[in-house]
């Protein structure tokens, strides 16, 4: 009776563990509302005469982002093998939707760097640099992770194009 017990409860704890492709779609929406709400501070920063509270803000919703990702590495990492082409193709889906707003987000951060250096506390466009790079290194596992449980040509170019624009950003920020 024991040994039973205890197998089963050994179950349970290994089935809780485990994620699956609602989970994943969650993570793909979470990630999509984070990468939303950091795109729209970015926005909300002028090239010229920013706040120290909306460079913070635009710290605090990277660093959001980032948890996200690194939920969603989590979740596909954990999920069962294999999952239908149907599941990935809503995975691929949902991302390539996303594609046009990491471009701009990237693209934004870039152009408000001089905006970040005029501020008058220093260690900003390094604060920028580090979130960039742990977003962008975040991104990569992610999409890495998705790859080995969604293999592609379609979604190894996305994850292409996402890096490539990831380094684009990367390199503005190289000398902070």
């Amino acid at each position: 009776m024991r040994f039973t017990s205890a197998l089963f409860f050994l179950a349970t704890l290994a089935t809780s563990c485990l994620a699956g492709v609602p989970e994943i779609e969650d993570d793909i929406a979470s990630i999509g509302t984070s990468l939303n709400t950091l795109h729209t501070s970015i926005l909300a920063f002028p090239t010229t005469g920013g706040t120290l509270a909306q460079a913070l803000a635009i710290h605090n919703n990277a660093v959001n982002l980032g948890t996200e990702l690194n939920q969603g590495i989590t979740d596909v990492n954990t999920t069962p093998r294999p999952i239908s082409d149907e599941d990935c193709a809503t995975f691929l889906a949902s991302l390539e939707a996303l594609e046009p707003i990491i471009d701009d987000t990237l693209i934004q951060i870039g152009n408000r760097k001089a905006a970040f250096q005029a501020l008058p506390i220093g260690g900003l466009p390094a604060l920028v640099k580090q979130d960039l790079n742990n977003l962008c290194t975040a991104t990569e596992a992610f999409a890495n992770a998705l790859l080995n449980l969604c293999p592609s040509d379609e979604a190894t170019a996305l994850r292409d194009r996402i890096l490539a624009a990831c380094n684009a950003a990367r390199a503005i920020y190289a000398d902070v």
